[in-house]
């Protein structure tokens, strides 16, 4: 047989030659391999490879895979790895639109000609010795998108499916010595039709790639089902194994817990040669696994010849739950289970998909770290490692085959499904959607994790993903099956064991399940998490505790899929859609995470931690009412701390072991504000923490926590008595006191000199400001088209009035400001002066009904760059808003003015801080100004929201020559219940056409204060 370059173009072909796809258990020689946990079995071929690159098929270079081809001048290439990554091609990053539209014109199944690049590998080894005279085999775990193979110049196979393995048998194509392995990747097949994920399109061989042997006796695979009676006191292990046992030989299977104690044992003697087995072991009281306590217990196997000598020896760890639909609610272990998740792409900044085994298992630490249980594998499968750290560290996984198909049926944003649209109901495309679902199942189907199949994503409906659930469903009555697609597309509605949809409102699904309570529902994607986003998340875990039949989420998504690049001048940054001039583009649409690309956590980190919290308390002055949300652990494996502090200093704290059954309550006295205590704000917080190490974090980290304030006594007042001096002139007014000194001009509107202790404190007057940079979900709702007015209202003003005057030891001037907007409106700016230097600042905003809401209410001003210190009480320490705020807690925080400026891939509106009653912001020698008020929305950036809007990267910010202050009565939520639409919460804006009023003092510092 030939390789036969039409079969890249026909979806009817998509395996030539490879072998069935088998359990991805690992098996040794002998006890001691297992241990080390090398096998002699297995031979890695990863490294470098010889490499050439071709533009298209039929640039590609002819006959490089025949024994004596000169490879000289051959680059080479690091295995596993993308080619773009590497220097060939450049990544291309696009969301529903095929890569190729524009450039040419092609119905599914045809594949581009114009540009479609070929990447053509060369790999030499010699067999191990270990391998000699046995059965070789080669095994490429992930290969984009398309490739065929030679070994020695002879044709082996051609596989398709990206992202499980293709594995081929090459004993009869080896020689002694030096063996030649060739292979033609393509980046583009009929099989890309299926690949239309929202994600970086890259190609080459990304995953491992090995050879293996298998000895004469060997379990060639393996199906591991955990039963458990009602009650869970008993269970059973049913293994069904499929093997080339031979007549009498023997296989001893033995389960044992952690601890090496032998639960239980059984040992069976092949008598006639049997290749499948099914032995079930009973257990009795079995220790189960969940997210909560994903206990695993250890499985050997060993294959014994008639002989009794060790063939091979299998470890395979097996956790006993129980997945089920009862009632249209599912229950995990006879519990109802809420999904806290999260989708999640393979990425890395540096490796693009060729994810590395650190960066995984820092995913999998960092998920538990913030309550996260559940885990999408948005929208292909992962490799085996990932499954095997959620095993062990406890996630529950929604498994989800390589299909997606989304440009077929959704285009421009409207759902245009035709005789174009694939699967759909196409028999061409029934073969390889099956595969598909075959390779996920087979190699996936012992990972405890896993509790749900997924038919893949947005690639529609029609039968032949209804074929595929069917499939899921007879191969395995474990787990259910998901598919969000026939909420489009409902003629096989019970493709979907769940309703599962995409980015609903709260009170969307609320109407949908007072209709429909057939299925329970999840959010199989929600909380758009596109810049800075996730406000008013909370509201969806509310609901999974008001609404049984909602079982929770998975949000979107884990991590920002951006690279690492250099701008021009060779500064590394990190890069989205069109930075490659890789076009068609959807820009930044592929950086959604919580976590930043080169995996720094984002601020949007925090509330989900929070919202996602199984421990919720309620805190008042006297108790603390907590109650457990999980479903199989006591709150007494935490500490429960408690302490009462008053502007970030501790006056009193105290620990408790507190005991409340898993779905229990419980209310306690804490009896913190009993005693002296000083007068003043002060600020209680519980908060839960680990008593002892896990794997995924170290005793006294925190999990849960909860504030309450608490004020006692009246609030002091400065009692002020010196004196003042005016000094009213033509263009300008001088205030003079004893240690400062403000000019206020006539022309500008306000104040623009204070010079305290013989120092300059401003570089601009301080103007009322009425907007924010855009943020992703701003433009993608519109928000810049709907209230533009208001940025030229904060750009151009104009001072209609002012007025002077003196009154008990005070100087107030006003000025009234008129706006550009239409219809015409006006503030007052008014400044009340006492002689210790303290300024009261008033703006004041009488609403015009006409005109929309504003995205800020508030006034801006700048501060010489060397003010770059910044302290402020007020809620922290990361960047809030009013509608991302439970995550953070009420203290007293410290940074630098740059550390503000989160780095959203696209500079927008960033580092605020809500719930402030004073900052101080300084050089570093303790001078500058002090900001108070009540509530107060504060933000100190170097740069000026219009800068920032500039910029679409950045580096693209010029250098930092100022402080931008900018406080706020309020500004407008920043949203995300999606970034294509979604508004921002009504109670999260600024009243329209409403007056508003907003008050703050400022005065100078010096380091004394």
């Amino acid at each position: 047989m030939k390789f036969d370059k039409n079969w890249l173009k026909d979806p009817t072909v998509f395996q030539v030659n490879t072998l069935k796809p088998h359990s991805d258990h690992h098996y040794y020689k002998d006890y001691e391999e297992l241990e080390k946990g090398k096998s002699s079995f297995r031979f890695s071929l990863n490294g470098k490879w010889k490499f050439a690159y071709a533009p298209h098929l039929e640039k590609a270079i002819e006959g490089f895979e025949k024994a004596g081809f000169n490879l000289e001048g051959w680059d080479e290439i690091e295995v596993p790895g993308h080619m773009q990554l590497q220097g060939y091609d450049v990544p291309h990053y696009v969301n529903t639109q095929y890569p190729w539209d524009g450039h040419e014109y092609i119905q599914p199944g045809e594949i581009p000609t114009v540009f479609n690049p070929v990447g053509s590998y060369v790999k030499f080894f010699e067999v191990p010795k270990e391998m000699k005279d046995k059965p070789v085999f080669l095994s490429f775990q992930g290969v984009e998108s398309a490739f065929s193979l030679w070994v020695n110049g002879t044709f082996i196979g051609y596989s398709e499916d990206s992202f499980t393995p293709s594995e081929f048998e090459i004993t009869k194509a080896l020689v002694e010595g030096v063996n030649k392995i060739a292979v033609q990747v393509f980046k583009w097949s009929s099989g890309s039709w299926l690949e239309d994920q929202d994600f970086w399109r890259f190609s080459g061989i990304f995953r491992e790639v090995y050879l293996y042997t298998i000895p004469d006796s060997h379990i060639q695979d393996l199906f591991i089902k955990t039963r458990l009676e009602k009650g869970l006191k008993r269970g059973s292990l049913d293994v069904n194994i499929i093997s080339t046992l031979k007549d009498s030989d023997q296989l001893i299977l033995t389960l044992k817990k952690t601890n090496g104690e032998i639960v239980v044992q059984k040992e069976v003697i092949n008598k006639q040669g049997d290749t499948t087995l099914d032995v079930s072991l009973e257990v009795s009281e079995p220790q189960l696994w969940s997210s909560e306590t994903p206990y695993l217990y250890q499985f050997y196997l060993e294959v014994r010849n008639k002989g009794g000598v060790l063939e091979e020896v299998i470890l395979q760890k097996v956790g006993f739950r129980k997945f089920e639909l009862r009632d249209a609610c599912m229950l995990i272990n006879e519990k109802p289970i809420v999904f806290n998740g999260v989708n999640r792409h393979e990425f890395s900044e540096k490796y693009g998909r060729a994810i590395t085994k650190e960066e995984m298992l820092w995913d999998v630490k960092t998920m538990k770290q913030h309550n996260i249980n559940a885990v999408r594998t948005s929208h292909y499968p992962n490799q085996t490692y990932f499954y095997e750290l959620c095993d062990e560290y406890g996630l529950y996984v929604i498994d989800e085959v390589n299909l997606e198909s989304h440009g077929t049926w959704q285009k421009l944003g409207k759902v245009l499904a035709d005789e174009h649209t694939v699967p759909n109901d196409h028999r061409d495309w029934e073969g390889c959607v099956l595969a598909r679902a075959e390779a996920l199942f087979e190699r996936d189907k012992n990972h405890p994790s896993i509790v749900m199949w997924s038919c893949g994503n947005e690639a529609y409906g029609g039968s032949n993903i209804y074929k595929m659930s069917q499939f899921f469903h007879k191969k395995d009555d474990t787990r259910l099956v998901q598919y969000e697609g026939v909420f489009h597309d409902r003629r096989y509605n019970e493709t979907s064991d769940v309703e599962s949809q995409m980015y609903p409102s709260v009170e969307a699904i609320k109407a949908f399940l007072k209709e429909n309570r057939q299925k329970p529902f999840i959010c199989c994607e929600y909380a758009h998490a596109m810049g800075n986003s996730n406000g008013a998340l909370y509201k969806y875990t509310q609901l999974t505790e008001e609404e049984p039949l909602y079982q929770g989420g998975f949000i979107w998504d884990f991590i920002d899929q951006a690279l690492k690049n250099k701008d021009r001048y060779g500064k590394e940054y990190l890069a989205y859609g069109g930075d490659y001039g890789d076009y068609p583009t959807d820009y930044n649409f592929c950086v959604n995470g919580i976590v930043f690309g080169d995996r720094k956590l984002s601020p949007k980190m925090a509330e989900v931690k929070y919202c996602y919290q199984t421990i919720k308390m309620v805190l008042d002055e006297n108790t603390l009412q907590i109650r457990n949300l999980n479903r199989f652990i006591d709150t007494a494996r935490y500490t429960c701390q408690l302490k009462l502090e008053k502007e970030g200093q501790l006056v009193k704290q105290l620990q408790k072991e507190i005991s409340i059954a898993p779905m229990e309550e419980a209310v306690i006295a804490h009896e913190l504000l009993s005693g002296e205590v000083p007068n003043g704000e002060l600020v209680l917080t519980a908060s839960f923490h680990l008593k002892e190490d896990t794997l995924w974090a170290e005793k006294g980290y925190e999990l849960a926590f909860e504030q309450y304030v608490y004020t006692k006594g009246e609030k002091l007042v400065n009692k002020v008595s010196g004196e003042l001096t005016l000094i009213p002139s033509d263009c300008n007014i001088g205030v003079k006191g004893e240690d400062f000194h403000t000019i206020f001009s006539k022309t500008r509107g306000g104040l623009i000199s204070y010079r305290y202790k013989g120092k300059e404190r401003l570089a601009q007057e301080i103007k009322p400001n009425f907007w924010r940079t855009p943020t992703d979900n701003d433009k993608g709702n519109g928000m810049a088209q709907r209230y533009s007015q208001w940025k030229l209202a904060s750009l151009y003003q104009k001072p209609l009035e002012v007025k002077i005057k003196e009154e008990d030891k005070k100087v107030i001037i006003s000025f009234l400001i008129t706006l550009a907007t239409n219809p015409i409106s006006q503030v007052k700016k008014t400044y009340t002066l006492t002689s210790d230097g303290a300024i009261q600042i008033a703006l004041d905003y009488d609403g015009v009904v006409q005109l929309p809401t504003m995205p800020e209410f508030g006034v801006i001003f700048k501060l010489p760059a060397l003010y770059n210190q910044l302290e402020w009480y007020g809620k922290g320490p990361e960047e809030t808003y009013v509608d991302r705020q439970k995550g953070s807690k009420l203290g007293v925080y410290q940074n630098k003015v740059a550390d503000n400026l989160t780095p959203y891939v696209i500079p927008q509106e960033c580092g605020n801080h809500v719930g402030v009653r004073y900052a101080k912001v300084t050089n570093e020698e303790g001078e500058g100004l002090l900001i108070s008020g009540i509530d107060l929305s504060f933000n100190a950036l170097p740069y000026t929201p219009h800068e920032l809007e500039n910029a679409e990267h950045i580096y693209e910010l010029p250098p930092i020559h100022y402080t931008v202050i900018r406080v706020a009565k309020m500004q407008m939520g920043v949203g995300g219940d999606d970034s294509w639409g979604a508004l921002t919460h009504p109670e999260f804006l600024l009243p329209e056409g409403k007056a508003l009023h907003l008050e703050f003092m400022l005065k100078g510092i010096d380091k004394s204060c």
